[in-house]
């Protein structure tokens, strides 16, 4: 019996004594007391003990007096103040000092829980955030009976208290457990633990069903404040401001002192169940509208469950907040007594309350509920690896539901995408093909019109698509919808060329354009009697219904022989009940004719105005393959994100329908004999045959393509937090989308580009695009394109597509195929109105660099022959081994040159920042124009794809951290750059080593090399059709050996405009790059044997 006396507490007396030494003193005491409760053993005798000590100190006066002597106090919470209450009338709860005491703001809390009905926590998994001495877990157990109650506290001493306080309440003063309906105890419901907010769930990996919190607000945060360890051996003084959280949070909502909270909601995130409820508790000093907003704009629809005034607290200094009313236009919301109900600002309370007036503030609790759980969810795991910064821009209010579900859908999306390396990856110019199945999907699922991937190529735009369409025929008349017009080139519209429109051959020469009514019986008329050989027109909203004005377009178009392109943009909706479309219903029973193609805009969103993608549809596979060759030759290839953005819409319709549940349709072959149709144009037939374009195999995933112009590098964090963030916000401000500004100080930095007022600024989605209008532009002033030997394949492509005139100038292997201002004379000197082309600083395809001397020598002898000059900087900026280069600073040399020049000299600067800025799915272009003639005729062909306000969002900010000079975007280019060079080095050894000469690169992501080795070797070839024959190598098909033989694709002679000398990117993932060099590896030994 000697041994456990000797376990037991020691006398009252004893006790208080221990206790009045100081308040740790007390603290020891209380602990020892808790060892006791905790061993099964000891636990009713100190509970007991607990109710000895408690009778010591009977009334709220003796318990003030405990307090002050002994620094603790036991007191009752009592319950029962109300008629018809069911439950324990009281709790006993023990405070100290280095814990909140339960007043006001938590009694207020719990009012606001009892306003929920009494399912709101039964059977529930919760956890109440600063639980202090635990008083609000315990009586939500006892009322409640939840499965579990997780207390936490970041205070240690406040987690001891806590648990006393569970024993207080869950045995009852002979120290026996005290059961409840469920014959369970407190201490089955209830557990208390030391965490930073949720840090204990997180840890834990514990889902929660309701999370609760009586949080402080800080109206001084000091960012030192938790700069010392937490132990429960801290001071007194320190353990009882950690328990107000004194530090600054890194969340917008730390300025009005509620950055705690926004911690808190962020964190209950990650860890509620997806219908989870978060309750919490609000003081409104910030204004209602504060509060509210502060779990709206985080996806929470909001309830607020009850509000009261309380006094501010005397000792409190609102100082702080009259210094942020001074510096912004933010009001708070304080009240003159309790009694006052029209708010007063902080200065004019703090003034009030110095001169003796008592100033009060509401107090409110907010239930909250995520409208989109799993969506939300996906978006805050998101910002925690590394994005936490853009949180602030994160906006997820929305007065209609539906604009909700759609950004929040996307936002989710987008995040797994940036999460992922989806932006890493090659697509073919068609367009991403799970894009375009998910179109086919939609077609087939909501309009019964069996289609697949290979039906459908996307464009930029309805306007692209349509011009694109038009030069790929260059039809000498077509008869195009008035509706569809505005985009066109100004020169088709003014053409009076109808009287040729009669003959046979297809005009190579110009296309003339006639507007004509949208309304169906009219624009037959018209087909009728002006036989156009293409005709692209819509629906009149009347007749959009039923498919008879669609069948008599395609009655009468077959009849006479024009090609038809529909479209169908006003009619076609994202929905998931979609409206009858006569046009869908007919393909969905009868196949497109042949002669016929379906365009169609995407602009019929809820959220991002503007943001289009279009797609054509035909089933017609020489269509099909033909439009996608026009877009990788005029745009290169439609933004990923803006595919990306109407992928998600697809997907959300098609994601919850039960796969194959409906039978393909029997559809109807027309088999009426057609009038011979217009062809390609010859010259564009000539280009797309001829062109080295990408090698794209529908079954084969695994080519490693080496011959495209894409950057599949690794996207810095940077990169993807200005995409994010420009899709989050709301409410853009026009000049946080105005790039000019920035534009200008990124050329003046990197090229020494003089500008003035009368300078031109026009953006883009593609350098390529604004390339090719320059190209138009050429032609109308009946100039001559000059490219050097050595240019971009697809360039020279695009413009012989565009049917320019062009000369190839010279360039020599010693002087690294670069520009002479001897090549470039002897050209000038033969050649009317000459247009020279110049990729520099970098020179796209072969990686060498022009110095400012040599472009300033180039310049000086344009400006001699009165050229035009395209310097193409697309490629630039990826310098790698530049010692001794300098840079270019361009204003000097053209102050002087324009002061000697002939008139029609002028120098435009076209750029793009994909690949200098490593930007993933952001396609950006922009072209600097300085004569006004130029201008005027580059405005005549305005069918350019712009980029949306997202993009010039993003674009800014990023034209912005690069500008610093300094941190994580500039880090990662740096990388990069030496990434590149690594690389240019490998694949040089690696291509001498098995044959190749090299001409080495300093800088852009390509170099070429000569095939030397294998050259007029003979080897065998496989065809398609599985037999193998004999071919002797040459320039002419070694592009096409070495990509059956290894699935490498690169680029040949033809395309880089050097005879024999291939080109090989190197922007590719790290795999991939990799695999290149096992290729050519590989190559050499299929040769050898």
């Amino acid at each position: 019996m000697a041994k456990n006396d000797a376990s037991l507490p020691e006398s009252v007396d004893v006790f208080l004594k221990r206790c009045e030494q100081s308040g740790d003193a007390a603290y020891g005491a209380l602990r020892s007391v808790l060892e006791r409760l905790e061993d099964p053993k000891t636990r009713s005798r100190a509970r007991i003990f607990l109710s000895d000590l408690q009778k010591r100190f009977p009334t709220k006066e003796d318990c003030d007096h405990c307090f002050r002597t002994y620094h603790f106090q036991i007191e009752d919470i009592f319950f029962d103040q109300y008629e018809g209450y069911q439950g324990r009338k009281k709790l006993t709860m023990m405070v100290i000092p280095s814990i909140f005491v339960p007043e006001d703001w938590s009694f207020t809390f719990f009012e606001g829980l009892n306003r929920h009905p009494d399912s709101i926590f039964k059977d529930k998994t919760l956890a109440e955030l600063g639980c202090g001495n635990g008083w609000i877990s315990i009586a939500i157990a006892e009322k409640w009976l939840p499965s579990k109650v997780y207390g936490l506290d970041i205070n240690p001493r406040a987690v001891k208290m806590s648990w006393i306080n569970l024993y207080l309440n869950a045995l009852d003063e002979k120290g026996q457990p005290i059961y409840d309906a469920e014959k369970k105890t407190l201490l089955d419901r209830v557990e208390f633990h030391e965490s930073d907010l949720l840090s204990y769930c997180r840890e834990n990996d514990i889902q929660l069903e309701r999370i609760v919190g009586c949080i402080p607000q800080i109206l001084n945060p000091n960012p030192d404040a938790m700069s010392k360890m937490i132990t429960e051996n801290a001071s007194e003084e320190f353990l009882h401001s950690l328990s107000n959280y004194c530090a600054l949070q890194g969340f917008l909502e730390d300025q009005f002192g509620l950055g705690l909270i926004a911690r808190a909601v962020e964190e209950g995130i990650a860890v509620i169940k997806p219908m989870g409820i978060m309750i919490f508790n609000m003081g409104g000093r910030p204004g209602q509208a504060v509060c509210k907003r502060l779990f709206e704009r985080r996806g929470f629809q909001v309830n607020k469950l009850w509000q009261t005034k309380i006094l501010q607290a005397a000792d409190t200094d609102i100082s702080a907040l009259v210094e942020i009313e001074k510096n912004s236009p933010h009001r708070f919301e304080f009240f003159m007594g309790l009694s006052g109900d029209q708010p007063i600002c902080a200065r004019t309370a703090w003034a009030y309350g110095n001169a003796g007036g008592r100033i009060s503030h509401a107090l409110s609790v907010y239930s909250c509920q995520l409208r989109q759980p799993n969506q939300v969810k996906t978006i805050f795991e998101f910002l925690k690896i590394g994005f936490h910064d853009i949180s602030s821009s994160l906006d997820l209010s929305f007065e209609d539901d539906s604009v909700a579900d759609e950004k929040i859908s996307f936002l989710a999306y987008l995040s797994s995408v940036l999460k992922g390396s989806s932006f890493c990856k090659y697509e073919p110019p068609a367009g991403n093909k799970q894009f375009r199945n998910l179109i086919a999907g939609f077609l087939k699922t909501y309009h019964r019109v069996p289609l697949n991937t290979d039906n459908v190529v996307v464009f930029p735009s309805r306007a692209v698509a349509i011009e694109n369409a038009l030069h790929l025929f260059s039809p000498r008349l077509a008869i195009v919808d008035e509706h569809l017009t505005r985009h066109l080139p100004r020169k088709w519209l003014t053409s009076l060329a109808v009287e040729c429109a009669g003959t046979d051959d297809p005009a190579e020469d110009g296309i003339t354009v006639i507007e004509a009514p949208r309304q169906s019986d009219l624009m037959i008329e018209l087909i009728r009697k002006l036989k156009p050989q293409v005709v692209v027109t819509g629906i009149a909203d009347y007749e959009s219904v039923t498919s008879s004005a669609f069948v008599h377009l395609l009655d009468i178009t077959r009849e006479i022989g024009s090609r038809l392109f529909l479209d169908i943009s006003d009619h076609f909706e994202l929905s998931s009940l979609p409206s009858s479309n006569g046009v869908l219903k007919y393909i969905g029973g009868t196949v497109l004719p042949s002669h016929a193609a379906i365009i169609c805009g995407l602009v019929k969103n809820k959220v991002y105005s503007d943001l289009e993608v279009a797609f054509v549809i035909s089933e017609e596979d020489n269509i099909f393959k033909a439009l996608s060759k026009t877009v990788e030759l005029l745009e290169g290839n439609t933004a990923p994100i803006s595919q990306c953005y109407y992928g998600c819409l697809f997907h959300e319709l098609l994601a919850f329908q039960l796969a194959d549940r409906h039978p393909p349709p029997q559809r109807e072959c027309t088999s009426v004999e057609s009038a011979e149709m217009i062809g390609f144009a010859s010259s564009a037939n000539l280009v797309l045959n001829n062109a080295e374009l990408a090698i794209n195999e529908a079954e084969n995933s695994s080519l490693i393509h080496m011959d495209v112009d894409q950057s599949f590098l690794c996207v810095p964090s940077a990169v993807n937090a200005a995409i994010f963030e420009s899709f989050a916000r709301q409410n853009i401000s026009e000049s946080e989308i105005d790039v000019t500004s920035s534009i200008k100080e990124f050329i003046k930095s990197n090229y020494g580009y003089p500008l003035d007022s009368n300078t031109e600024f026009i953006f883009a989605d593609s350098s390529l695009a604004l390339f090719n209008k320059l190209v138009l532009c050429c032609i109308q002033e009946g100039g001559t394109l000059c490219f050097p030997s050595g240019s971009n394949g697809n360039y020279v492509s695009a413009a012989k597509f565009l049917k320019a005139n062009i000369v190839n100038i010279p360039t020599k292997i010693e002087e690294a195929f670069k520009l002479t201002d001897t090549g470039l004379s002897g050209v000038l000197e033969t050649v009317h109105k000459p247009w020279v082309y110049i990729s520099g600083p970098t020179v796209n395809p072969t990686g060498t660099l022009y110095s400012n001397k040599e472009i300033r020598s180039l310049l000086f002898t344009c400006a001699n022959y009165g050229a035009r000059v395209m310097i193409d900087t697309s490629f630039s900026g990826l310098e790698f081994d530049s010692e001794g280069w300098g840079g270019w600073n361009l204003v000097e040399s053209l102050s002087k040159i324009y002061s000697s020049s002939k008139p029609s000299f002028c120098v435009s600067l076209l750029g793009g920042l994909s690949l200098k800025m490593l930007s993933g799915g952001l396609k950006f272009g922009f072209l600097v124009l300085t004569q006004s003639d130029v201008v005027e005729t580059f405005y005549s062909f305005p069918g350019l794809s712009k980029p949306h306000n997202t993009v010039k969002y993003a674009v800014k900010k990023l034209l912005g951290l690069r500008e610093q000079k300094s941190g994580d975007l500039w880090d990662a280019i740096a990388e990069q750059i030496r990434n590149l060079k690594c690389r240019s080095k490998r694949l040089k050894e690696t291509l001498e080593n098995n044959g190749w000469d090299v001409l080495e690169s300093f800088g852009g992501v390509s170099m070429v090399a000569k095939p030397s080795s294998y050259i007029n070797k003979t080897v065998k070839v496989q065809h398609e059709n599985g037999t193998l024959h004999e071919v002797k190598l040459d320039d002419s098909n070694i592009r096409e050996v070495v990509h059956k033989a290894t699935g490498l694709c690169i680029n040949s002679g033809s395309w880089t405009g050097i005879p024999g000398y291939c080109r090989f990117t190197i922007a590719l993932e790290e795999s991939e790059f990799e695999r290149a060099l096992d290729c050519i590896v590989q190559f050499k030994k299929a040769i050898s044997n």
